[in-house]
């Protein structure tokens, strides 16, 4: 079977893309699909798969997503950037759409070219001095954006600019997993630079490992430091591994601007690709 696809990547976080609508791939079958394609060195390698679908209610398209190990999510910030791009230029959507995700519709805009918004589902889960009882982070704030919730960890880091990856795996991987987090969590780290604009390092949960960027964490954490800062409307500029987003708050209301990138087409050829 050959399966067309696109890669796209927005802020460093890399996806393939593929049409479901030509294939009809079941769940368990795009689950199979993105544990395969989504590595690298052995196949096209990404973060994770995105697939278009049909509607199931009144929005333009269905958005799948399936993290590289398979497990679908309930919905992805720069996913959602990238996908809009994709259904408008291929002629899915109009410059202003709304995607089906399991999380709840997502409103998106085509802003020029590159640049996409997208109105990241609200948060419905806020406990904030979640006390982790740790030397060197003694309470996290815990975030969910949609309903089911997208489980996110935002903790404050000073120096982050300065630490590698390497020194904040261990401690990454503890919140992660921490009991207090039923789903789990993906965890945000964050610090504040000389400009006062936001730096976040974000290890996620399903690719188990820090990415170049998430849409959701950069939107949690900045929800986070506005309500820390107790402002209700705030325009946040964030630096990611993979470049820049800015956030924008209004109350409970957020929204992720940001490039969406196209990378490369294609066919997948894989002898070894099993989906039954």
């Amino acid at each position: 079977m050959e399966i067309v696809y696109t890669k796209m990547q927005g802020a460093g976080n890399d996806f393939i893309v593929i049409d479901n609508r030509r294939y009809n791939f079941s769940s368990k079958q795009l689950a199979k699909l993105a544990a395969q394609v989504c590595q690298r060195k052995f196949s096209i390698g990404a973060d994770a798969l995105m697939a278009v679908d049909h509607p199931e209610g009144t929005g333009d398209f269905r958005m799948r997503f399936y993290n590289a190990d398979g497990t679908e999510a309930e919905m992805c910030g720069n996913g959602a950037r990238c996908i809009a791009r994709y259904a408008y230029e291929n002629k899915v959507a109009s410059e202003a759409m709304v995607i089906e995700t399991v999380a709840g519709p997502v409103p998106a805009w085509r802003l020029d070219r590159q640049q996409y918004k997208v109105t990241l589902n609200p948060p419905t889960v806020a406990k904030f001095d979640q006390p982790f009882a740790d030397r060197e982070v003694p309470v996290v704030d815990y975030i969910e954006l949609g309903d089911p919730g997208i489980p996110h960890a935002v903790v404050k880091y000073p120096g982050l600019q300065e630490t590698s990856l390497d020194a904040l795996t261990d401690l990454a991987q503890r919140i992660r997993y921490w009991s207090a987090f039923p789903k789990g969590a993906n965890v945000n780290f964050y610090d504040a630079d000389s400009a006062g604009e936001l730096v976040v390092r974000t290890y996620e949960r399903g690719v188990e490992g820090f990415t170049y960027a998430c849409g959701t964490g950069s939107g949690a954490t900045a929800y986070a430091v506005a309500r820390r800062r107790e402002q209700t409307q705030a325009n946040l500029v964030l630096h990611v591994l993979g470049g820049e987003l800015r956030v924008e708050v209004a109350s409970e209301e957020l929204q992720l601007i940001g490039d969406a990138i196209f990378v490369s087409e294609g066919r997948i050829l894989d002898e070894n690709l099993f989906l039954d």
